[in-house]
């Protein structure tokens, strides 16, 4: 069965950088898509990055130029680089993928940016 399984998140101070990990299982990783989303505290969940499985990315306009989306199809997992991140970025982090008609989600990794 698919599974999403991310890591990496934790707390950081404004200014600060996070890598997180998105280990993929279940499905032909390098034939779809794979999105990171977020959940700030109170708010809907929104992309943040999207990678194609030719490796096309895109970008909320709130992360470009901070965040990198990047994929390794030989470790199944797609990374978020987070670089110069601010207390707005704090939030659950999701990746997601859609097979088929079908959508899978992760169970999502907490990032806190903090002083």
């Amino acid at each position: 069965q698919v599974q999403l399984v991310e890591s990496g998140g934790g707390l950081v101070q404004p200014g600060g950088s996070l890598r997180l990990s998105c280990a993929a299982s279940g499905f032909t990783f390098s034939s779809y898509a794979m999105t990171w989303y977020r959940q700030a505290p109170g708010k809907q969940r929104e992309l943040v990055a999207t990678i194609t499985s030719g490796g096309n990315t895109n970008y909320a306009e709130s992360v470009k130029g901070r965040f990198t989306i990047s994929r390794d199809n030989a470790k199944n997992t797609v990374y978020l680089q987070m670089n110069s991140l601010k207390p707005e970025d704090t939030g659950v982090y999701y990746c997601r993928t859609e097979v088929g008609q079908f959508e899978f989600w992760g169970q999502g990794t907490l990032v806190t940016v903090s002083e």
